[in-house]
């Protein structure tokens, strides 16, 4: 009895082993290194009577997918060019796409797309754009590119997980909600559709999870990041844990300030009853932030801000360790401590640190952020007052080394140096005091306490984020300039597209127009140049590679000022005083790794600019991790060092191999993680970076145990890089990752001391 295969349609045709042989050649296409017969005899397939057309594409993904190696790269654009076509007649039914306008009709009819997309262009003008669609472009993804598309970017029913869309049609869908309001001139609005499109098809330009899966849907909300800050009020507590669900659900990562909250045992209501301290509202947050995921696309997360002088600091540093029991864990969120070079000189001093209930002490509160100054004249006097009831005294070396050790044992307790977030920061201090960050460490914007009873009372600040391939942009001055006008004018655009949910964060969006536009494939931008990390090479060509970049930046924002105006915040930024990130970086530490005078840029004639036009957004530079983004741009992983050249990555698919760009040539030019001697050149290049950066950067810090002493990584050397971070003007300090050699987990601790001699602050 001949065999039968049922084919996406359900119709029945007879098993033919040539057709497989036929669909696996053509992925082979091109391609050196790879065999079709070694693809078909791999995978296996045990044909029977009723078998699937999907079930023999899934073993033949799989069977290429496994021979990705070292040695035969090129497995991955098989299984990607396999995947890409089960992805296409999953959606389409068909290997060749339809047209733009039968696609985008039939999107919207259906309810998956944004109508605005027909009622914003002509149907000549979306034929036109058909025209611009390089389909063949998506053969040149690689396998776990196509993985995020399927599992994350494309919209599809996620009920029965039906594909609706290949990437190029969601490339081209995505430029046109982006600039669909951009301009009333319909020539210059379709240009820049057509010039977006090509540097994201290209990979010149990334976006994050919630623009490549949000925009062109009806579902509105593109902002990466959102900030929010709780006062120390049940009505801003209950504002908060309602402004939490909202975002979640609407695919954000939460930033959340608590360190308002007064800490347990203080007095509410004149004293008539006790304060339960901040541990039961994190835990209230903590449900907030797991109540929603939004569709299966992205859980929620949070990572909770507080000083590091918080009366209760002791019992919030412990809260996600794995010790303790349920009532006095919140392991579900992440933790940022804030510390100030006031509090690091009380741990080189080795004096004391005293401890305070934030509603006591308002106004140093408030300086923790806003002046460095008087916070140590309010700090010492409140230290020695009687008036002060609710305080504790804590040795600074016991403290920071509590600190140290639950960044270790957990990997997932930050640092937020508040000083550096605000003095080099883009805001007036005075005016817009950065208190805390968001979910990854690298976005630093004001924030105001919410109300339930005033609903304009307080702001949200959200971040609308994209990166710039520097990779492939290299040192190609105009090329960055072009990314940076694109991504500028495209990511403006969506703060008035969007949708706002909580009004308040309405509010400050819109005035502030705020950015996050980072960079991915660092690692491979200084491989290509024949250059590593630990290199002093690297400091300099970091330096010229990140002055290009801000400078591309500003230069985009104040020519979107020219045609639109400036935001209507704008005299609430430094840049409207005249000041650049170049003005107000750390220089004790940085001008010793890259001389001060090493500028190249024509800084004088931006300032010029600012002056006569100002600009569209009030911050615009942030380094975040682009962990998936990075994927879907075969890139290394924002300013990360590559862990090895062919990394295992966890999916919701199972674990997808992903290779370091073009291995084959520039393998022995990579400096991978676990090859780097220690911290300080990773951090030393991320200070350059910060230089130039107005906003923050994710910045890992890495420790390999076998290269310490009876596999201990000691305190002395946690605190000391802690210091010297600080010490070259690093804002945050994002992941602590450890190694081991089955894994990545935590590692046993030396006994508490301190070392931080190694750097003066």
């Amino acid at each position: 009895m001949d065999l039968t295969v049922i084919k996406r349609n359900g119709s029945r045709v007879k098993y033919n082993e040539d057709a497989i042989h036929k669909i696996a050649s053509y992925a082979c296409e091109g391609l050196d290194g790879v065999s079709v017969s070694d693809i078909v005899l791999h995978a296996g397939i045990q044909a029977y009577d009723g078998i699937t057309t999907a079930e023999i594409q899934d073993l033949l993904i799989k069977s290429a997918a496994d021979k990705i190696s070292e040695t035969s790269p090129n497995y991955q654009y098989v299984a990607a060019n396999l995947n890409i076509f089960k992805i296409r007649k999953t959606a389409y039914g068909r290997w060749l796409p339809p047209t733009l306008r039968e696609h985008i009709t039939k999107m919207c009819r259906d309810n998956w797309y944004d109508p605005m997309l027909l009622e914003s262009y002509s149907s000549d003008e979306i034929d036109e754009l058909d025209r611009s669609i390089d389909h063949s472009l998506d053969l040149r993804f690689s396998y776990v590119a196509t993985k995020q598309f399927e599992g994350k970017y494309l919209v599809k029913n996620r009920v029965t997980r039906q594909i609706l869309e290949s990437p190029q049609m969601a490339f081209m869908c995505i430029a046109m909600a982006l600039f669909q309001n951009f301009s009333e001139n319909r020539s210059e609005r379709l240009s820049l559709v057509k010039e977006f499109y090509r540097n994201l098809a290209d990979q010149y330009i990334s976006l994050p999870t919630p623009i490549m899966a949000g925009a062109r849907t009806p579902l509105r909300q593109f902002s990466s990041c959102v900030l929010i800050e709780c006062g120390d009020s049940l009505d801003s507590i209950t504002a908060t844990g309602t402004a939490i669900i909202k975002y979640v659900s609407r695919m954000a990562g939460i930033g959340l300030n608590v360190g308002q909250i007064r800490a347990k045992g203080t007095p509410v209501r004149n004293s008539s009853i006790y304060h339960t301290g901040i541990t039961p509202f994190i835990k209230f947050f903590q449900s907030a932030v797991q109540s929603c995921s939004a569709g299966g696309v992205r859980s929620g997360a949070a990572t909770a801000y507080y000083p590091l002088w918080h009366l209760e600091i002791e019992d919030l540093l412990v809260l996600k360790n794995n010790r303790g029991v349920e009532e006095n864990r919140a392991r579900h969120l992440d933790y940022g401590v804030q510390i100030n070079g006031y509090l690091y000189k009380r741990l080189q001093q080795g004096g004391y640190i005293t401890l305070f209930s934030p509603h006591e002490v308002h106004d140093l509160y408030e300086a923790f952020f806003a002046d460095q100054d008087k916070f140590g004249e309010l700090y010492e006097k409140y230290e020695m007052s009687d008036q002060i009831k609710y305080k504790k005294r804590v040795g600074a070396i016991e403290l920071f080394s509590l600190l140290m050790q639950e960044r270790s044992s957990t990997g997932r307790i930050y640092i937020m140096n508040v000083d550096h977030c605000n003095t080099h920061s883009s805001f007036m201090t005075d005016v817009a005091p950065i208190k805390q960050s968001n979910l990854c460490t690298e976005i630093t914007l004001p924030t105001k306490p919410l109300s339930s009873e005033d609903p304009l009372a307080g702001e949200i600040s959200l971040c609308v984020l994209g990166a710039i391939n520097v990779g492939k942009v290299g040192l190609d001055f105009e090329k960055m300039r072009q990314c940076a006008r694109l991504l500028v004018f495209a990511l403006d655009s969506l703060i008035d597209y969007q949708s706002y949910p909580v009004k308040a964060a309405e509010k400050s969006t819109k005035e502030y127009r705020s950015l996050g536009i980072g960079v991915i494939n660092y690692a491979y931008f200084l491989a290509s140049n024949g250059v590593k990390y630990s290199s002093p090479a690297a400091l300099r060509l970091t330096h010229e590679l990140f002055e290009m970049f801000q400078y591309s930046c500003i230069e985009a924002s104040v020519e979107l000022a020219r045609i639109k105006g400036a935001c209507n915040r704008f005299k609430e930024s430094k840049y409207a005083h005249g000041l650049l990130p170049i003005d107000t970086y750390y220089r004790k530490g940085v001008d010793r790794l890259v001389p001060a005078e090493n500028l190249q840029q024509d800084w004088d004639g931006l300032r010029a600019k600012i002056a006569k036009y100002g600009m569209r957004n009030c911050a615009l530079t942030a380094l975040m991790p682009s962990e998936t983004s990075s994927q879907v741009s075969n890139s290394t992983n924002g300013i990360e060092p590559p862990r090895a050249l062919i990394s295992v990555k966890q999916s919701k698919d199972g674990l997808l191999k992903q290779v370091v760009p073009d291995m084959a040539n520039l393998a022995n030019n990579y400096e991978l993680l676990w090859e780097m001697k220690d911290n300080r050149a990773y951090l030393s290049n991320v200070a350059i970076m910060q230089k130039f950066v107005d906003q923050a950067i994710s910045t890992n810090t890495n420790y390999d145990p076998a290269k310490f002493d009876d596999g201990k990584v000691s305190l002395q050397v946690l605190l000391s890089d802690l210091l010297y971070a600080y010490s070259i003007g690093i804002k945050t300090l994002y992941y602590h990752n450890t190694r081991d050699s089955a894994s990545e987990k935590q590692t046993t601790l030396c006994a508490p001391a301190c070392g931080g001699g190694a750097c003066v602050i």
